[in-house]
């Protein structure tokens, strides 16, 4: 912000330094001379405003990761998923990426029960922190959409769903809350080592839980780009009350400058859930 200055200008007449009136002695105190008038002080500077700076991130717009999902020993791929940043525009007065994540089963399964989901978010370039996020479902027909959409206030949300009817409820959340996706990417963006514990609350529907993820030691994981050191990152997850939720999860991110996801796996009642990573473009 720029602070603009107006200073008064000078109106009344003087005589300059040695001059006399007409018709005066010379030597003699000049008659009627007119105080010099000067202009009022300044008024104190406003500090201006410090411009918004872009935070730093090891993602860009293009990047598309592709990932092969099996459940328990991991020798039949049951689907495929993608994680994609599609663009950074305006939105919501602010500037952010726009990221999409999409999973379906593999072509066979998808002919005996048919499954599409949809995540999207909105992250706030100069936050790091959710300004929108949703889920979409297919499952077999039945279509579901929940969104939610987090005020400028920062305290609170509006959740959505949309199923053959629809509903909106305000919500409270706690400063810096994250949808689902969005916290991925903001983990990504933090800078990580072994030892490390994040916390950050995520919003999932109209519920707020609470992660803390523990950076654990390097490992080497196999994708299908062979390979990868990463850092292997356990989350814990509570509700409002404190209470763990949920199963085991462990997520691993390459030990390198972009952090890439290359490995999600999370115990289920039978088996465990499988997502590794099979392509990539930056």
């Amino acid at each position: 912000m720029l602070c603009v200055f107006a200073l008064a200008g000078q109106s009344a007449s003087t005589l300059g330094a040695g001059q006399t009136k007409p018709g005066a002695k010379v030597g003699a105190k000049p008659q009627g001379t007119q105080p010099v008038s000067r202009p009022p002080a300044s008024p104190a500077a406003v500090p201006a405003r410090a411009p918004k700076v872009e935070r730093s991130v090891p993602f860009a717009t293009g990047e598309i990761l592709s990932y092969d999902i099996s459940w328990s020993m991991g020798f039949v791929t049951a689907g495929t998923a993608t994680l994609r940043v599609v663009d950074k525009h305006a939105s919501y007065g602010s500037l952010a990426y726009y990221i999409l994540g999409e999973g379906r089963p593999t072509p066979m399964l998808a002919k005996l029960y048919s499954l599409y989901y949809k995540a999207d978010s909105l992250l706030d370039a100069y936050t790091l922190t959710s300004q929108r996020g949703s889920v979409y479902s297919d499952e077999n027909g039945r279509k579901r959409m929940k969104s939610l959409r987090f005020n400028p206030d920062g305290r609170t949300a509006l959740f959505e769903m949309q199923t053959s009817t629809s509903m909106k409820k305000d919500i409270a959340v706690p400063a810096q809350s994250q949808d689902a996706l969005s916290a991925l990417f903001a983990l990504r963006a933090m800078p990580l080592a072994p030892g490390m514990t994040i916390k950050m609350p995520v919003c999932i529907s109209d519920a707020v839980y609470y992660v803390s993820a523990a950076v654990g030691a390097r490992e080497d994981v196999k994708t299908g780009l062979g390979t990868q050191p990463a850092l292997r990152i356990t989350p814990v997850v509570t509700d409002a009350a404190g209470k763990p939720v949920g199963r085991q999860l462990s997520l691993w991110l390459s030990d390198d400058a972009r952090k890439v996801p290359v490995r999600l796996q999370a115990d289920l009642a039978v088996g465990s859930f499988n997502l590794v990573l099979s392509a990539a473009k930056f």
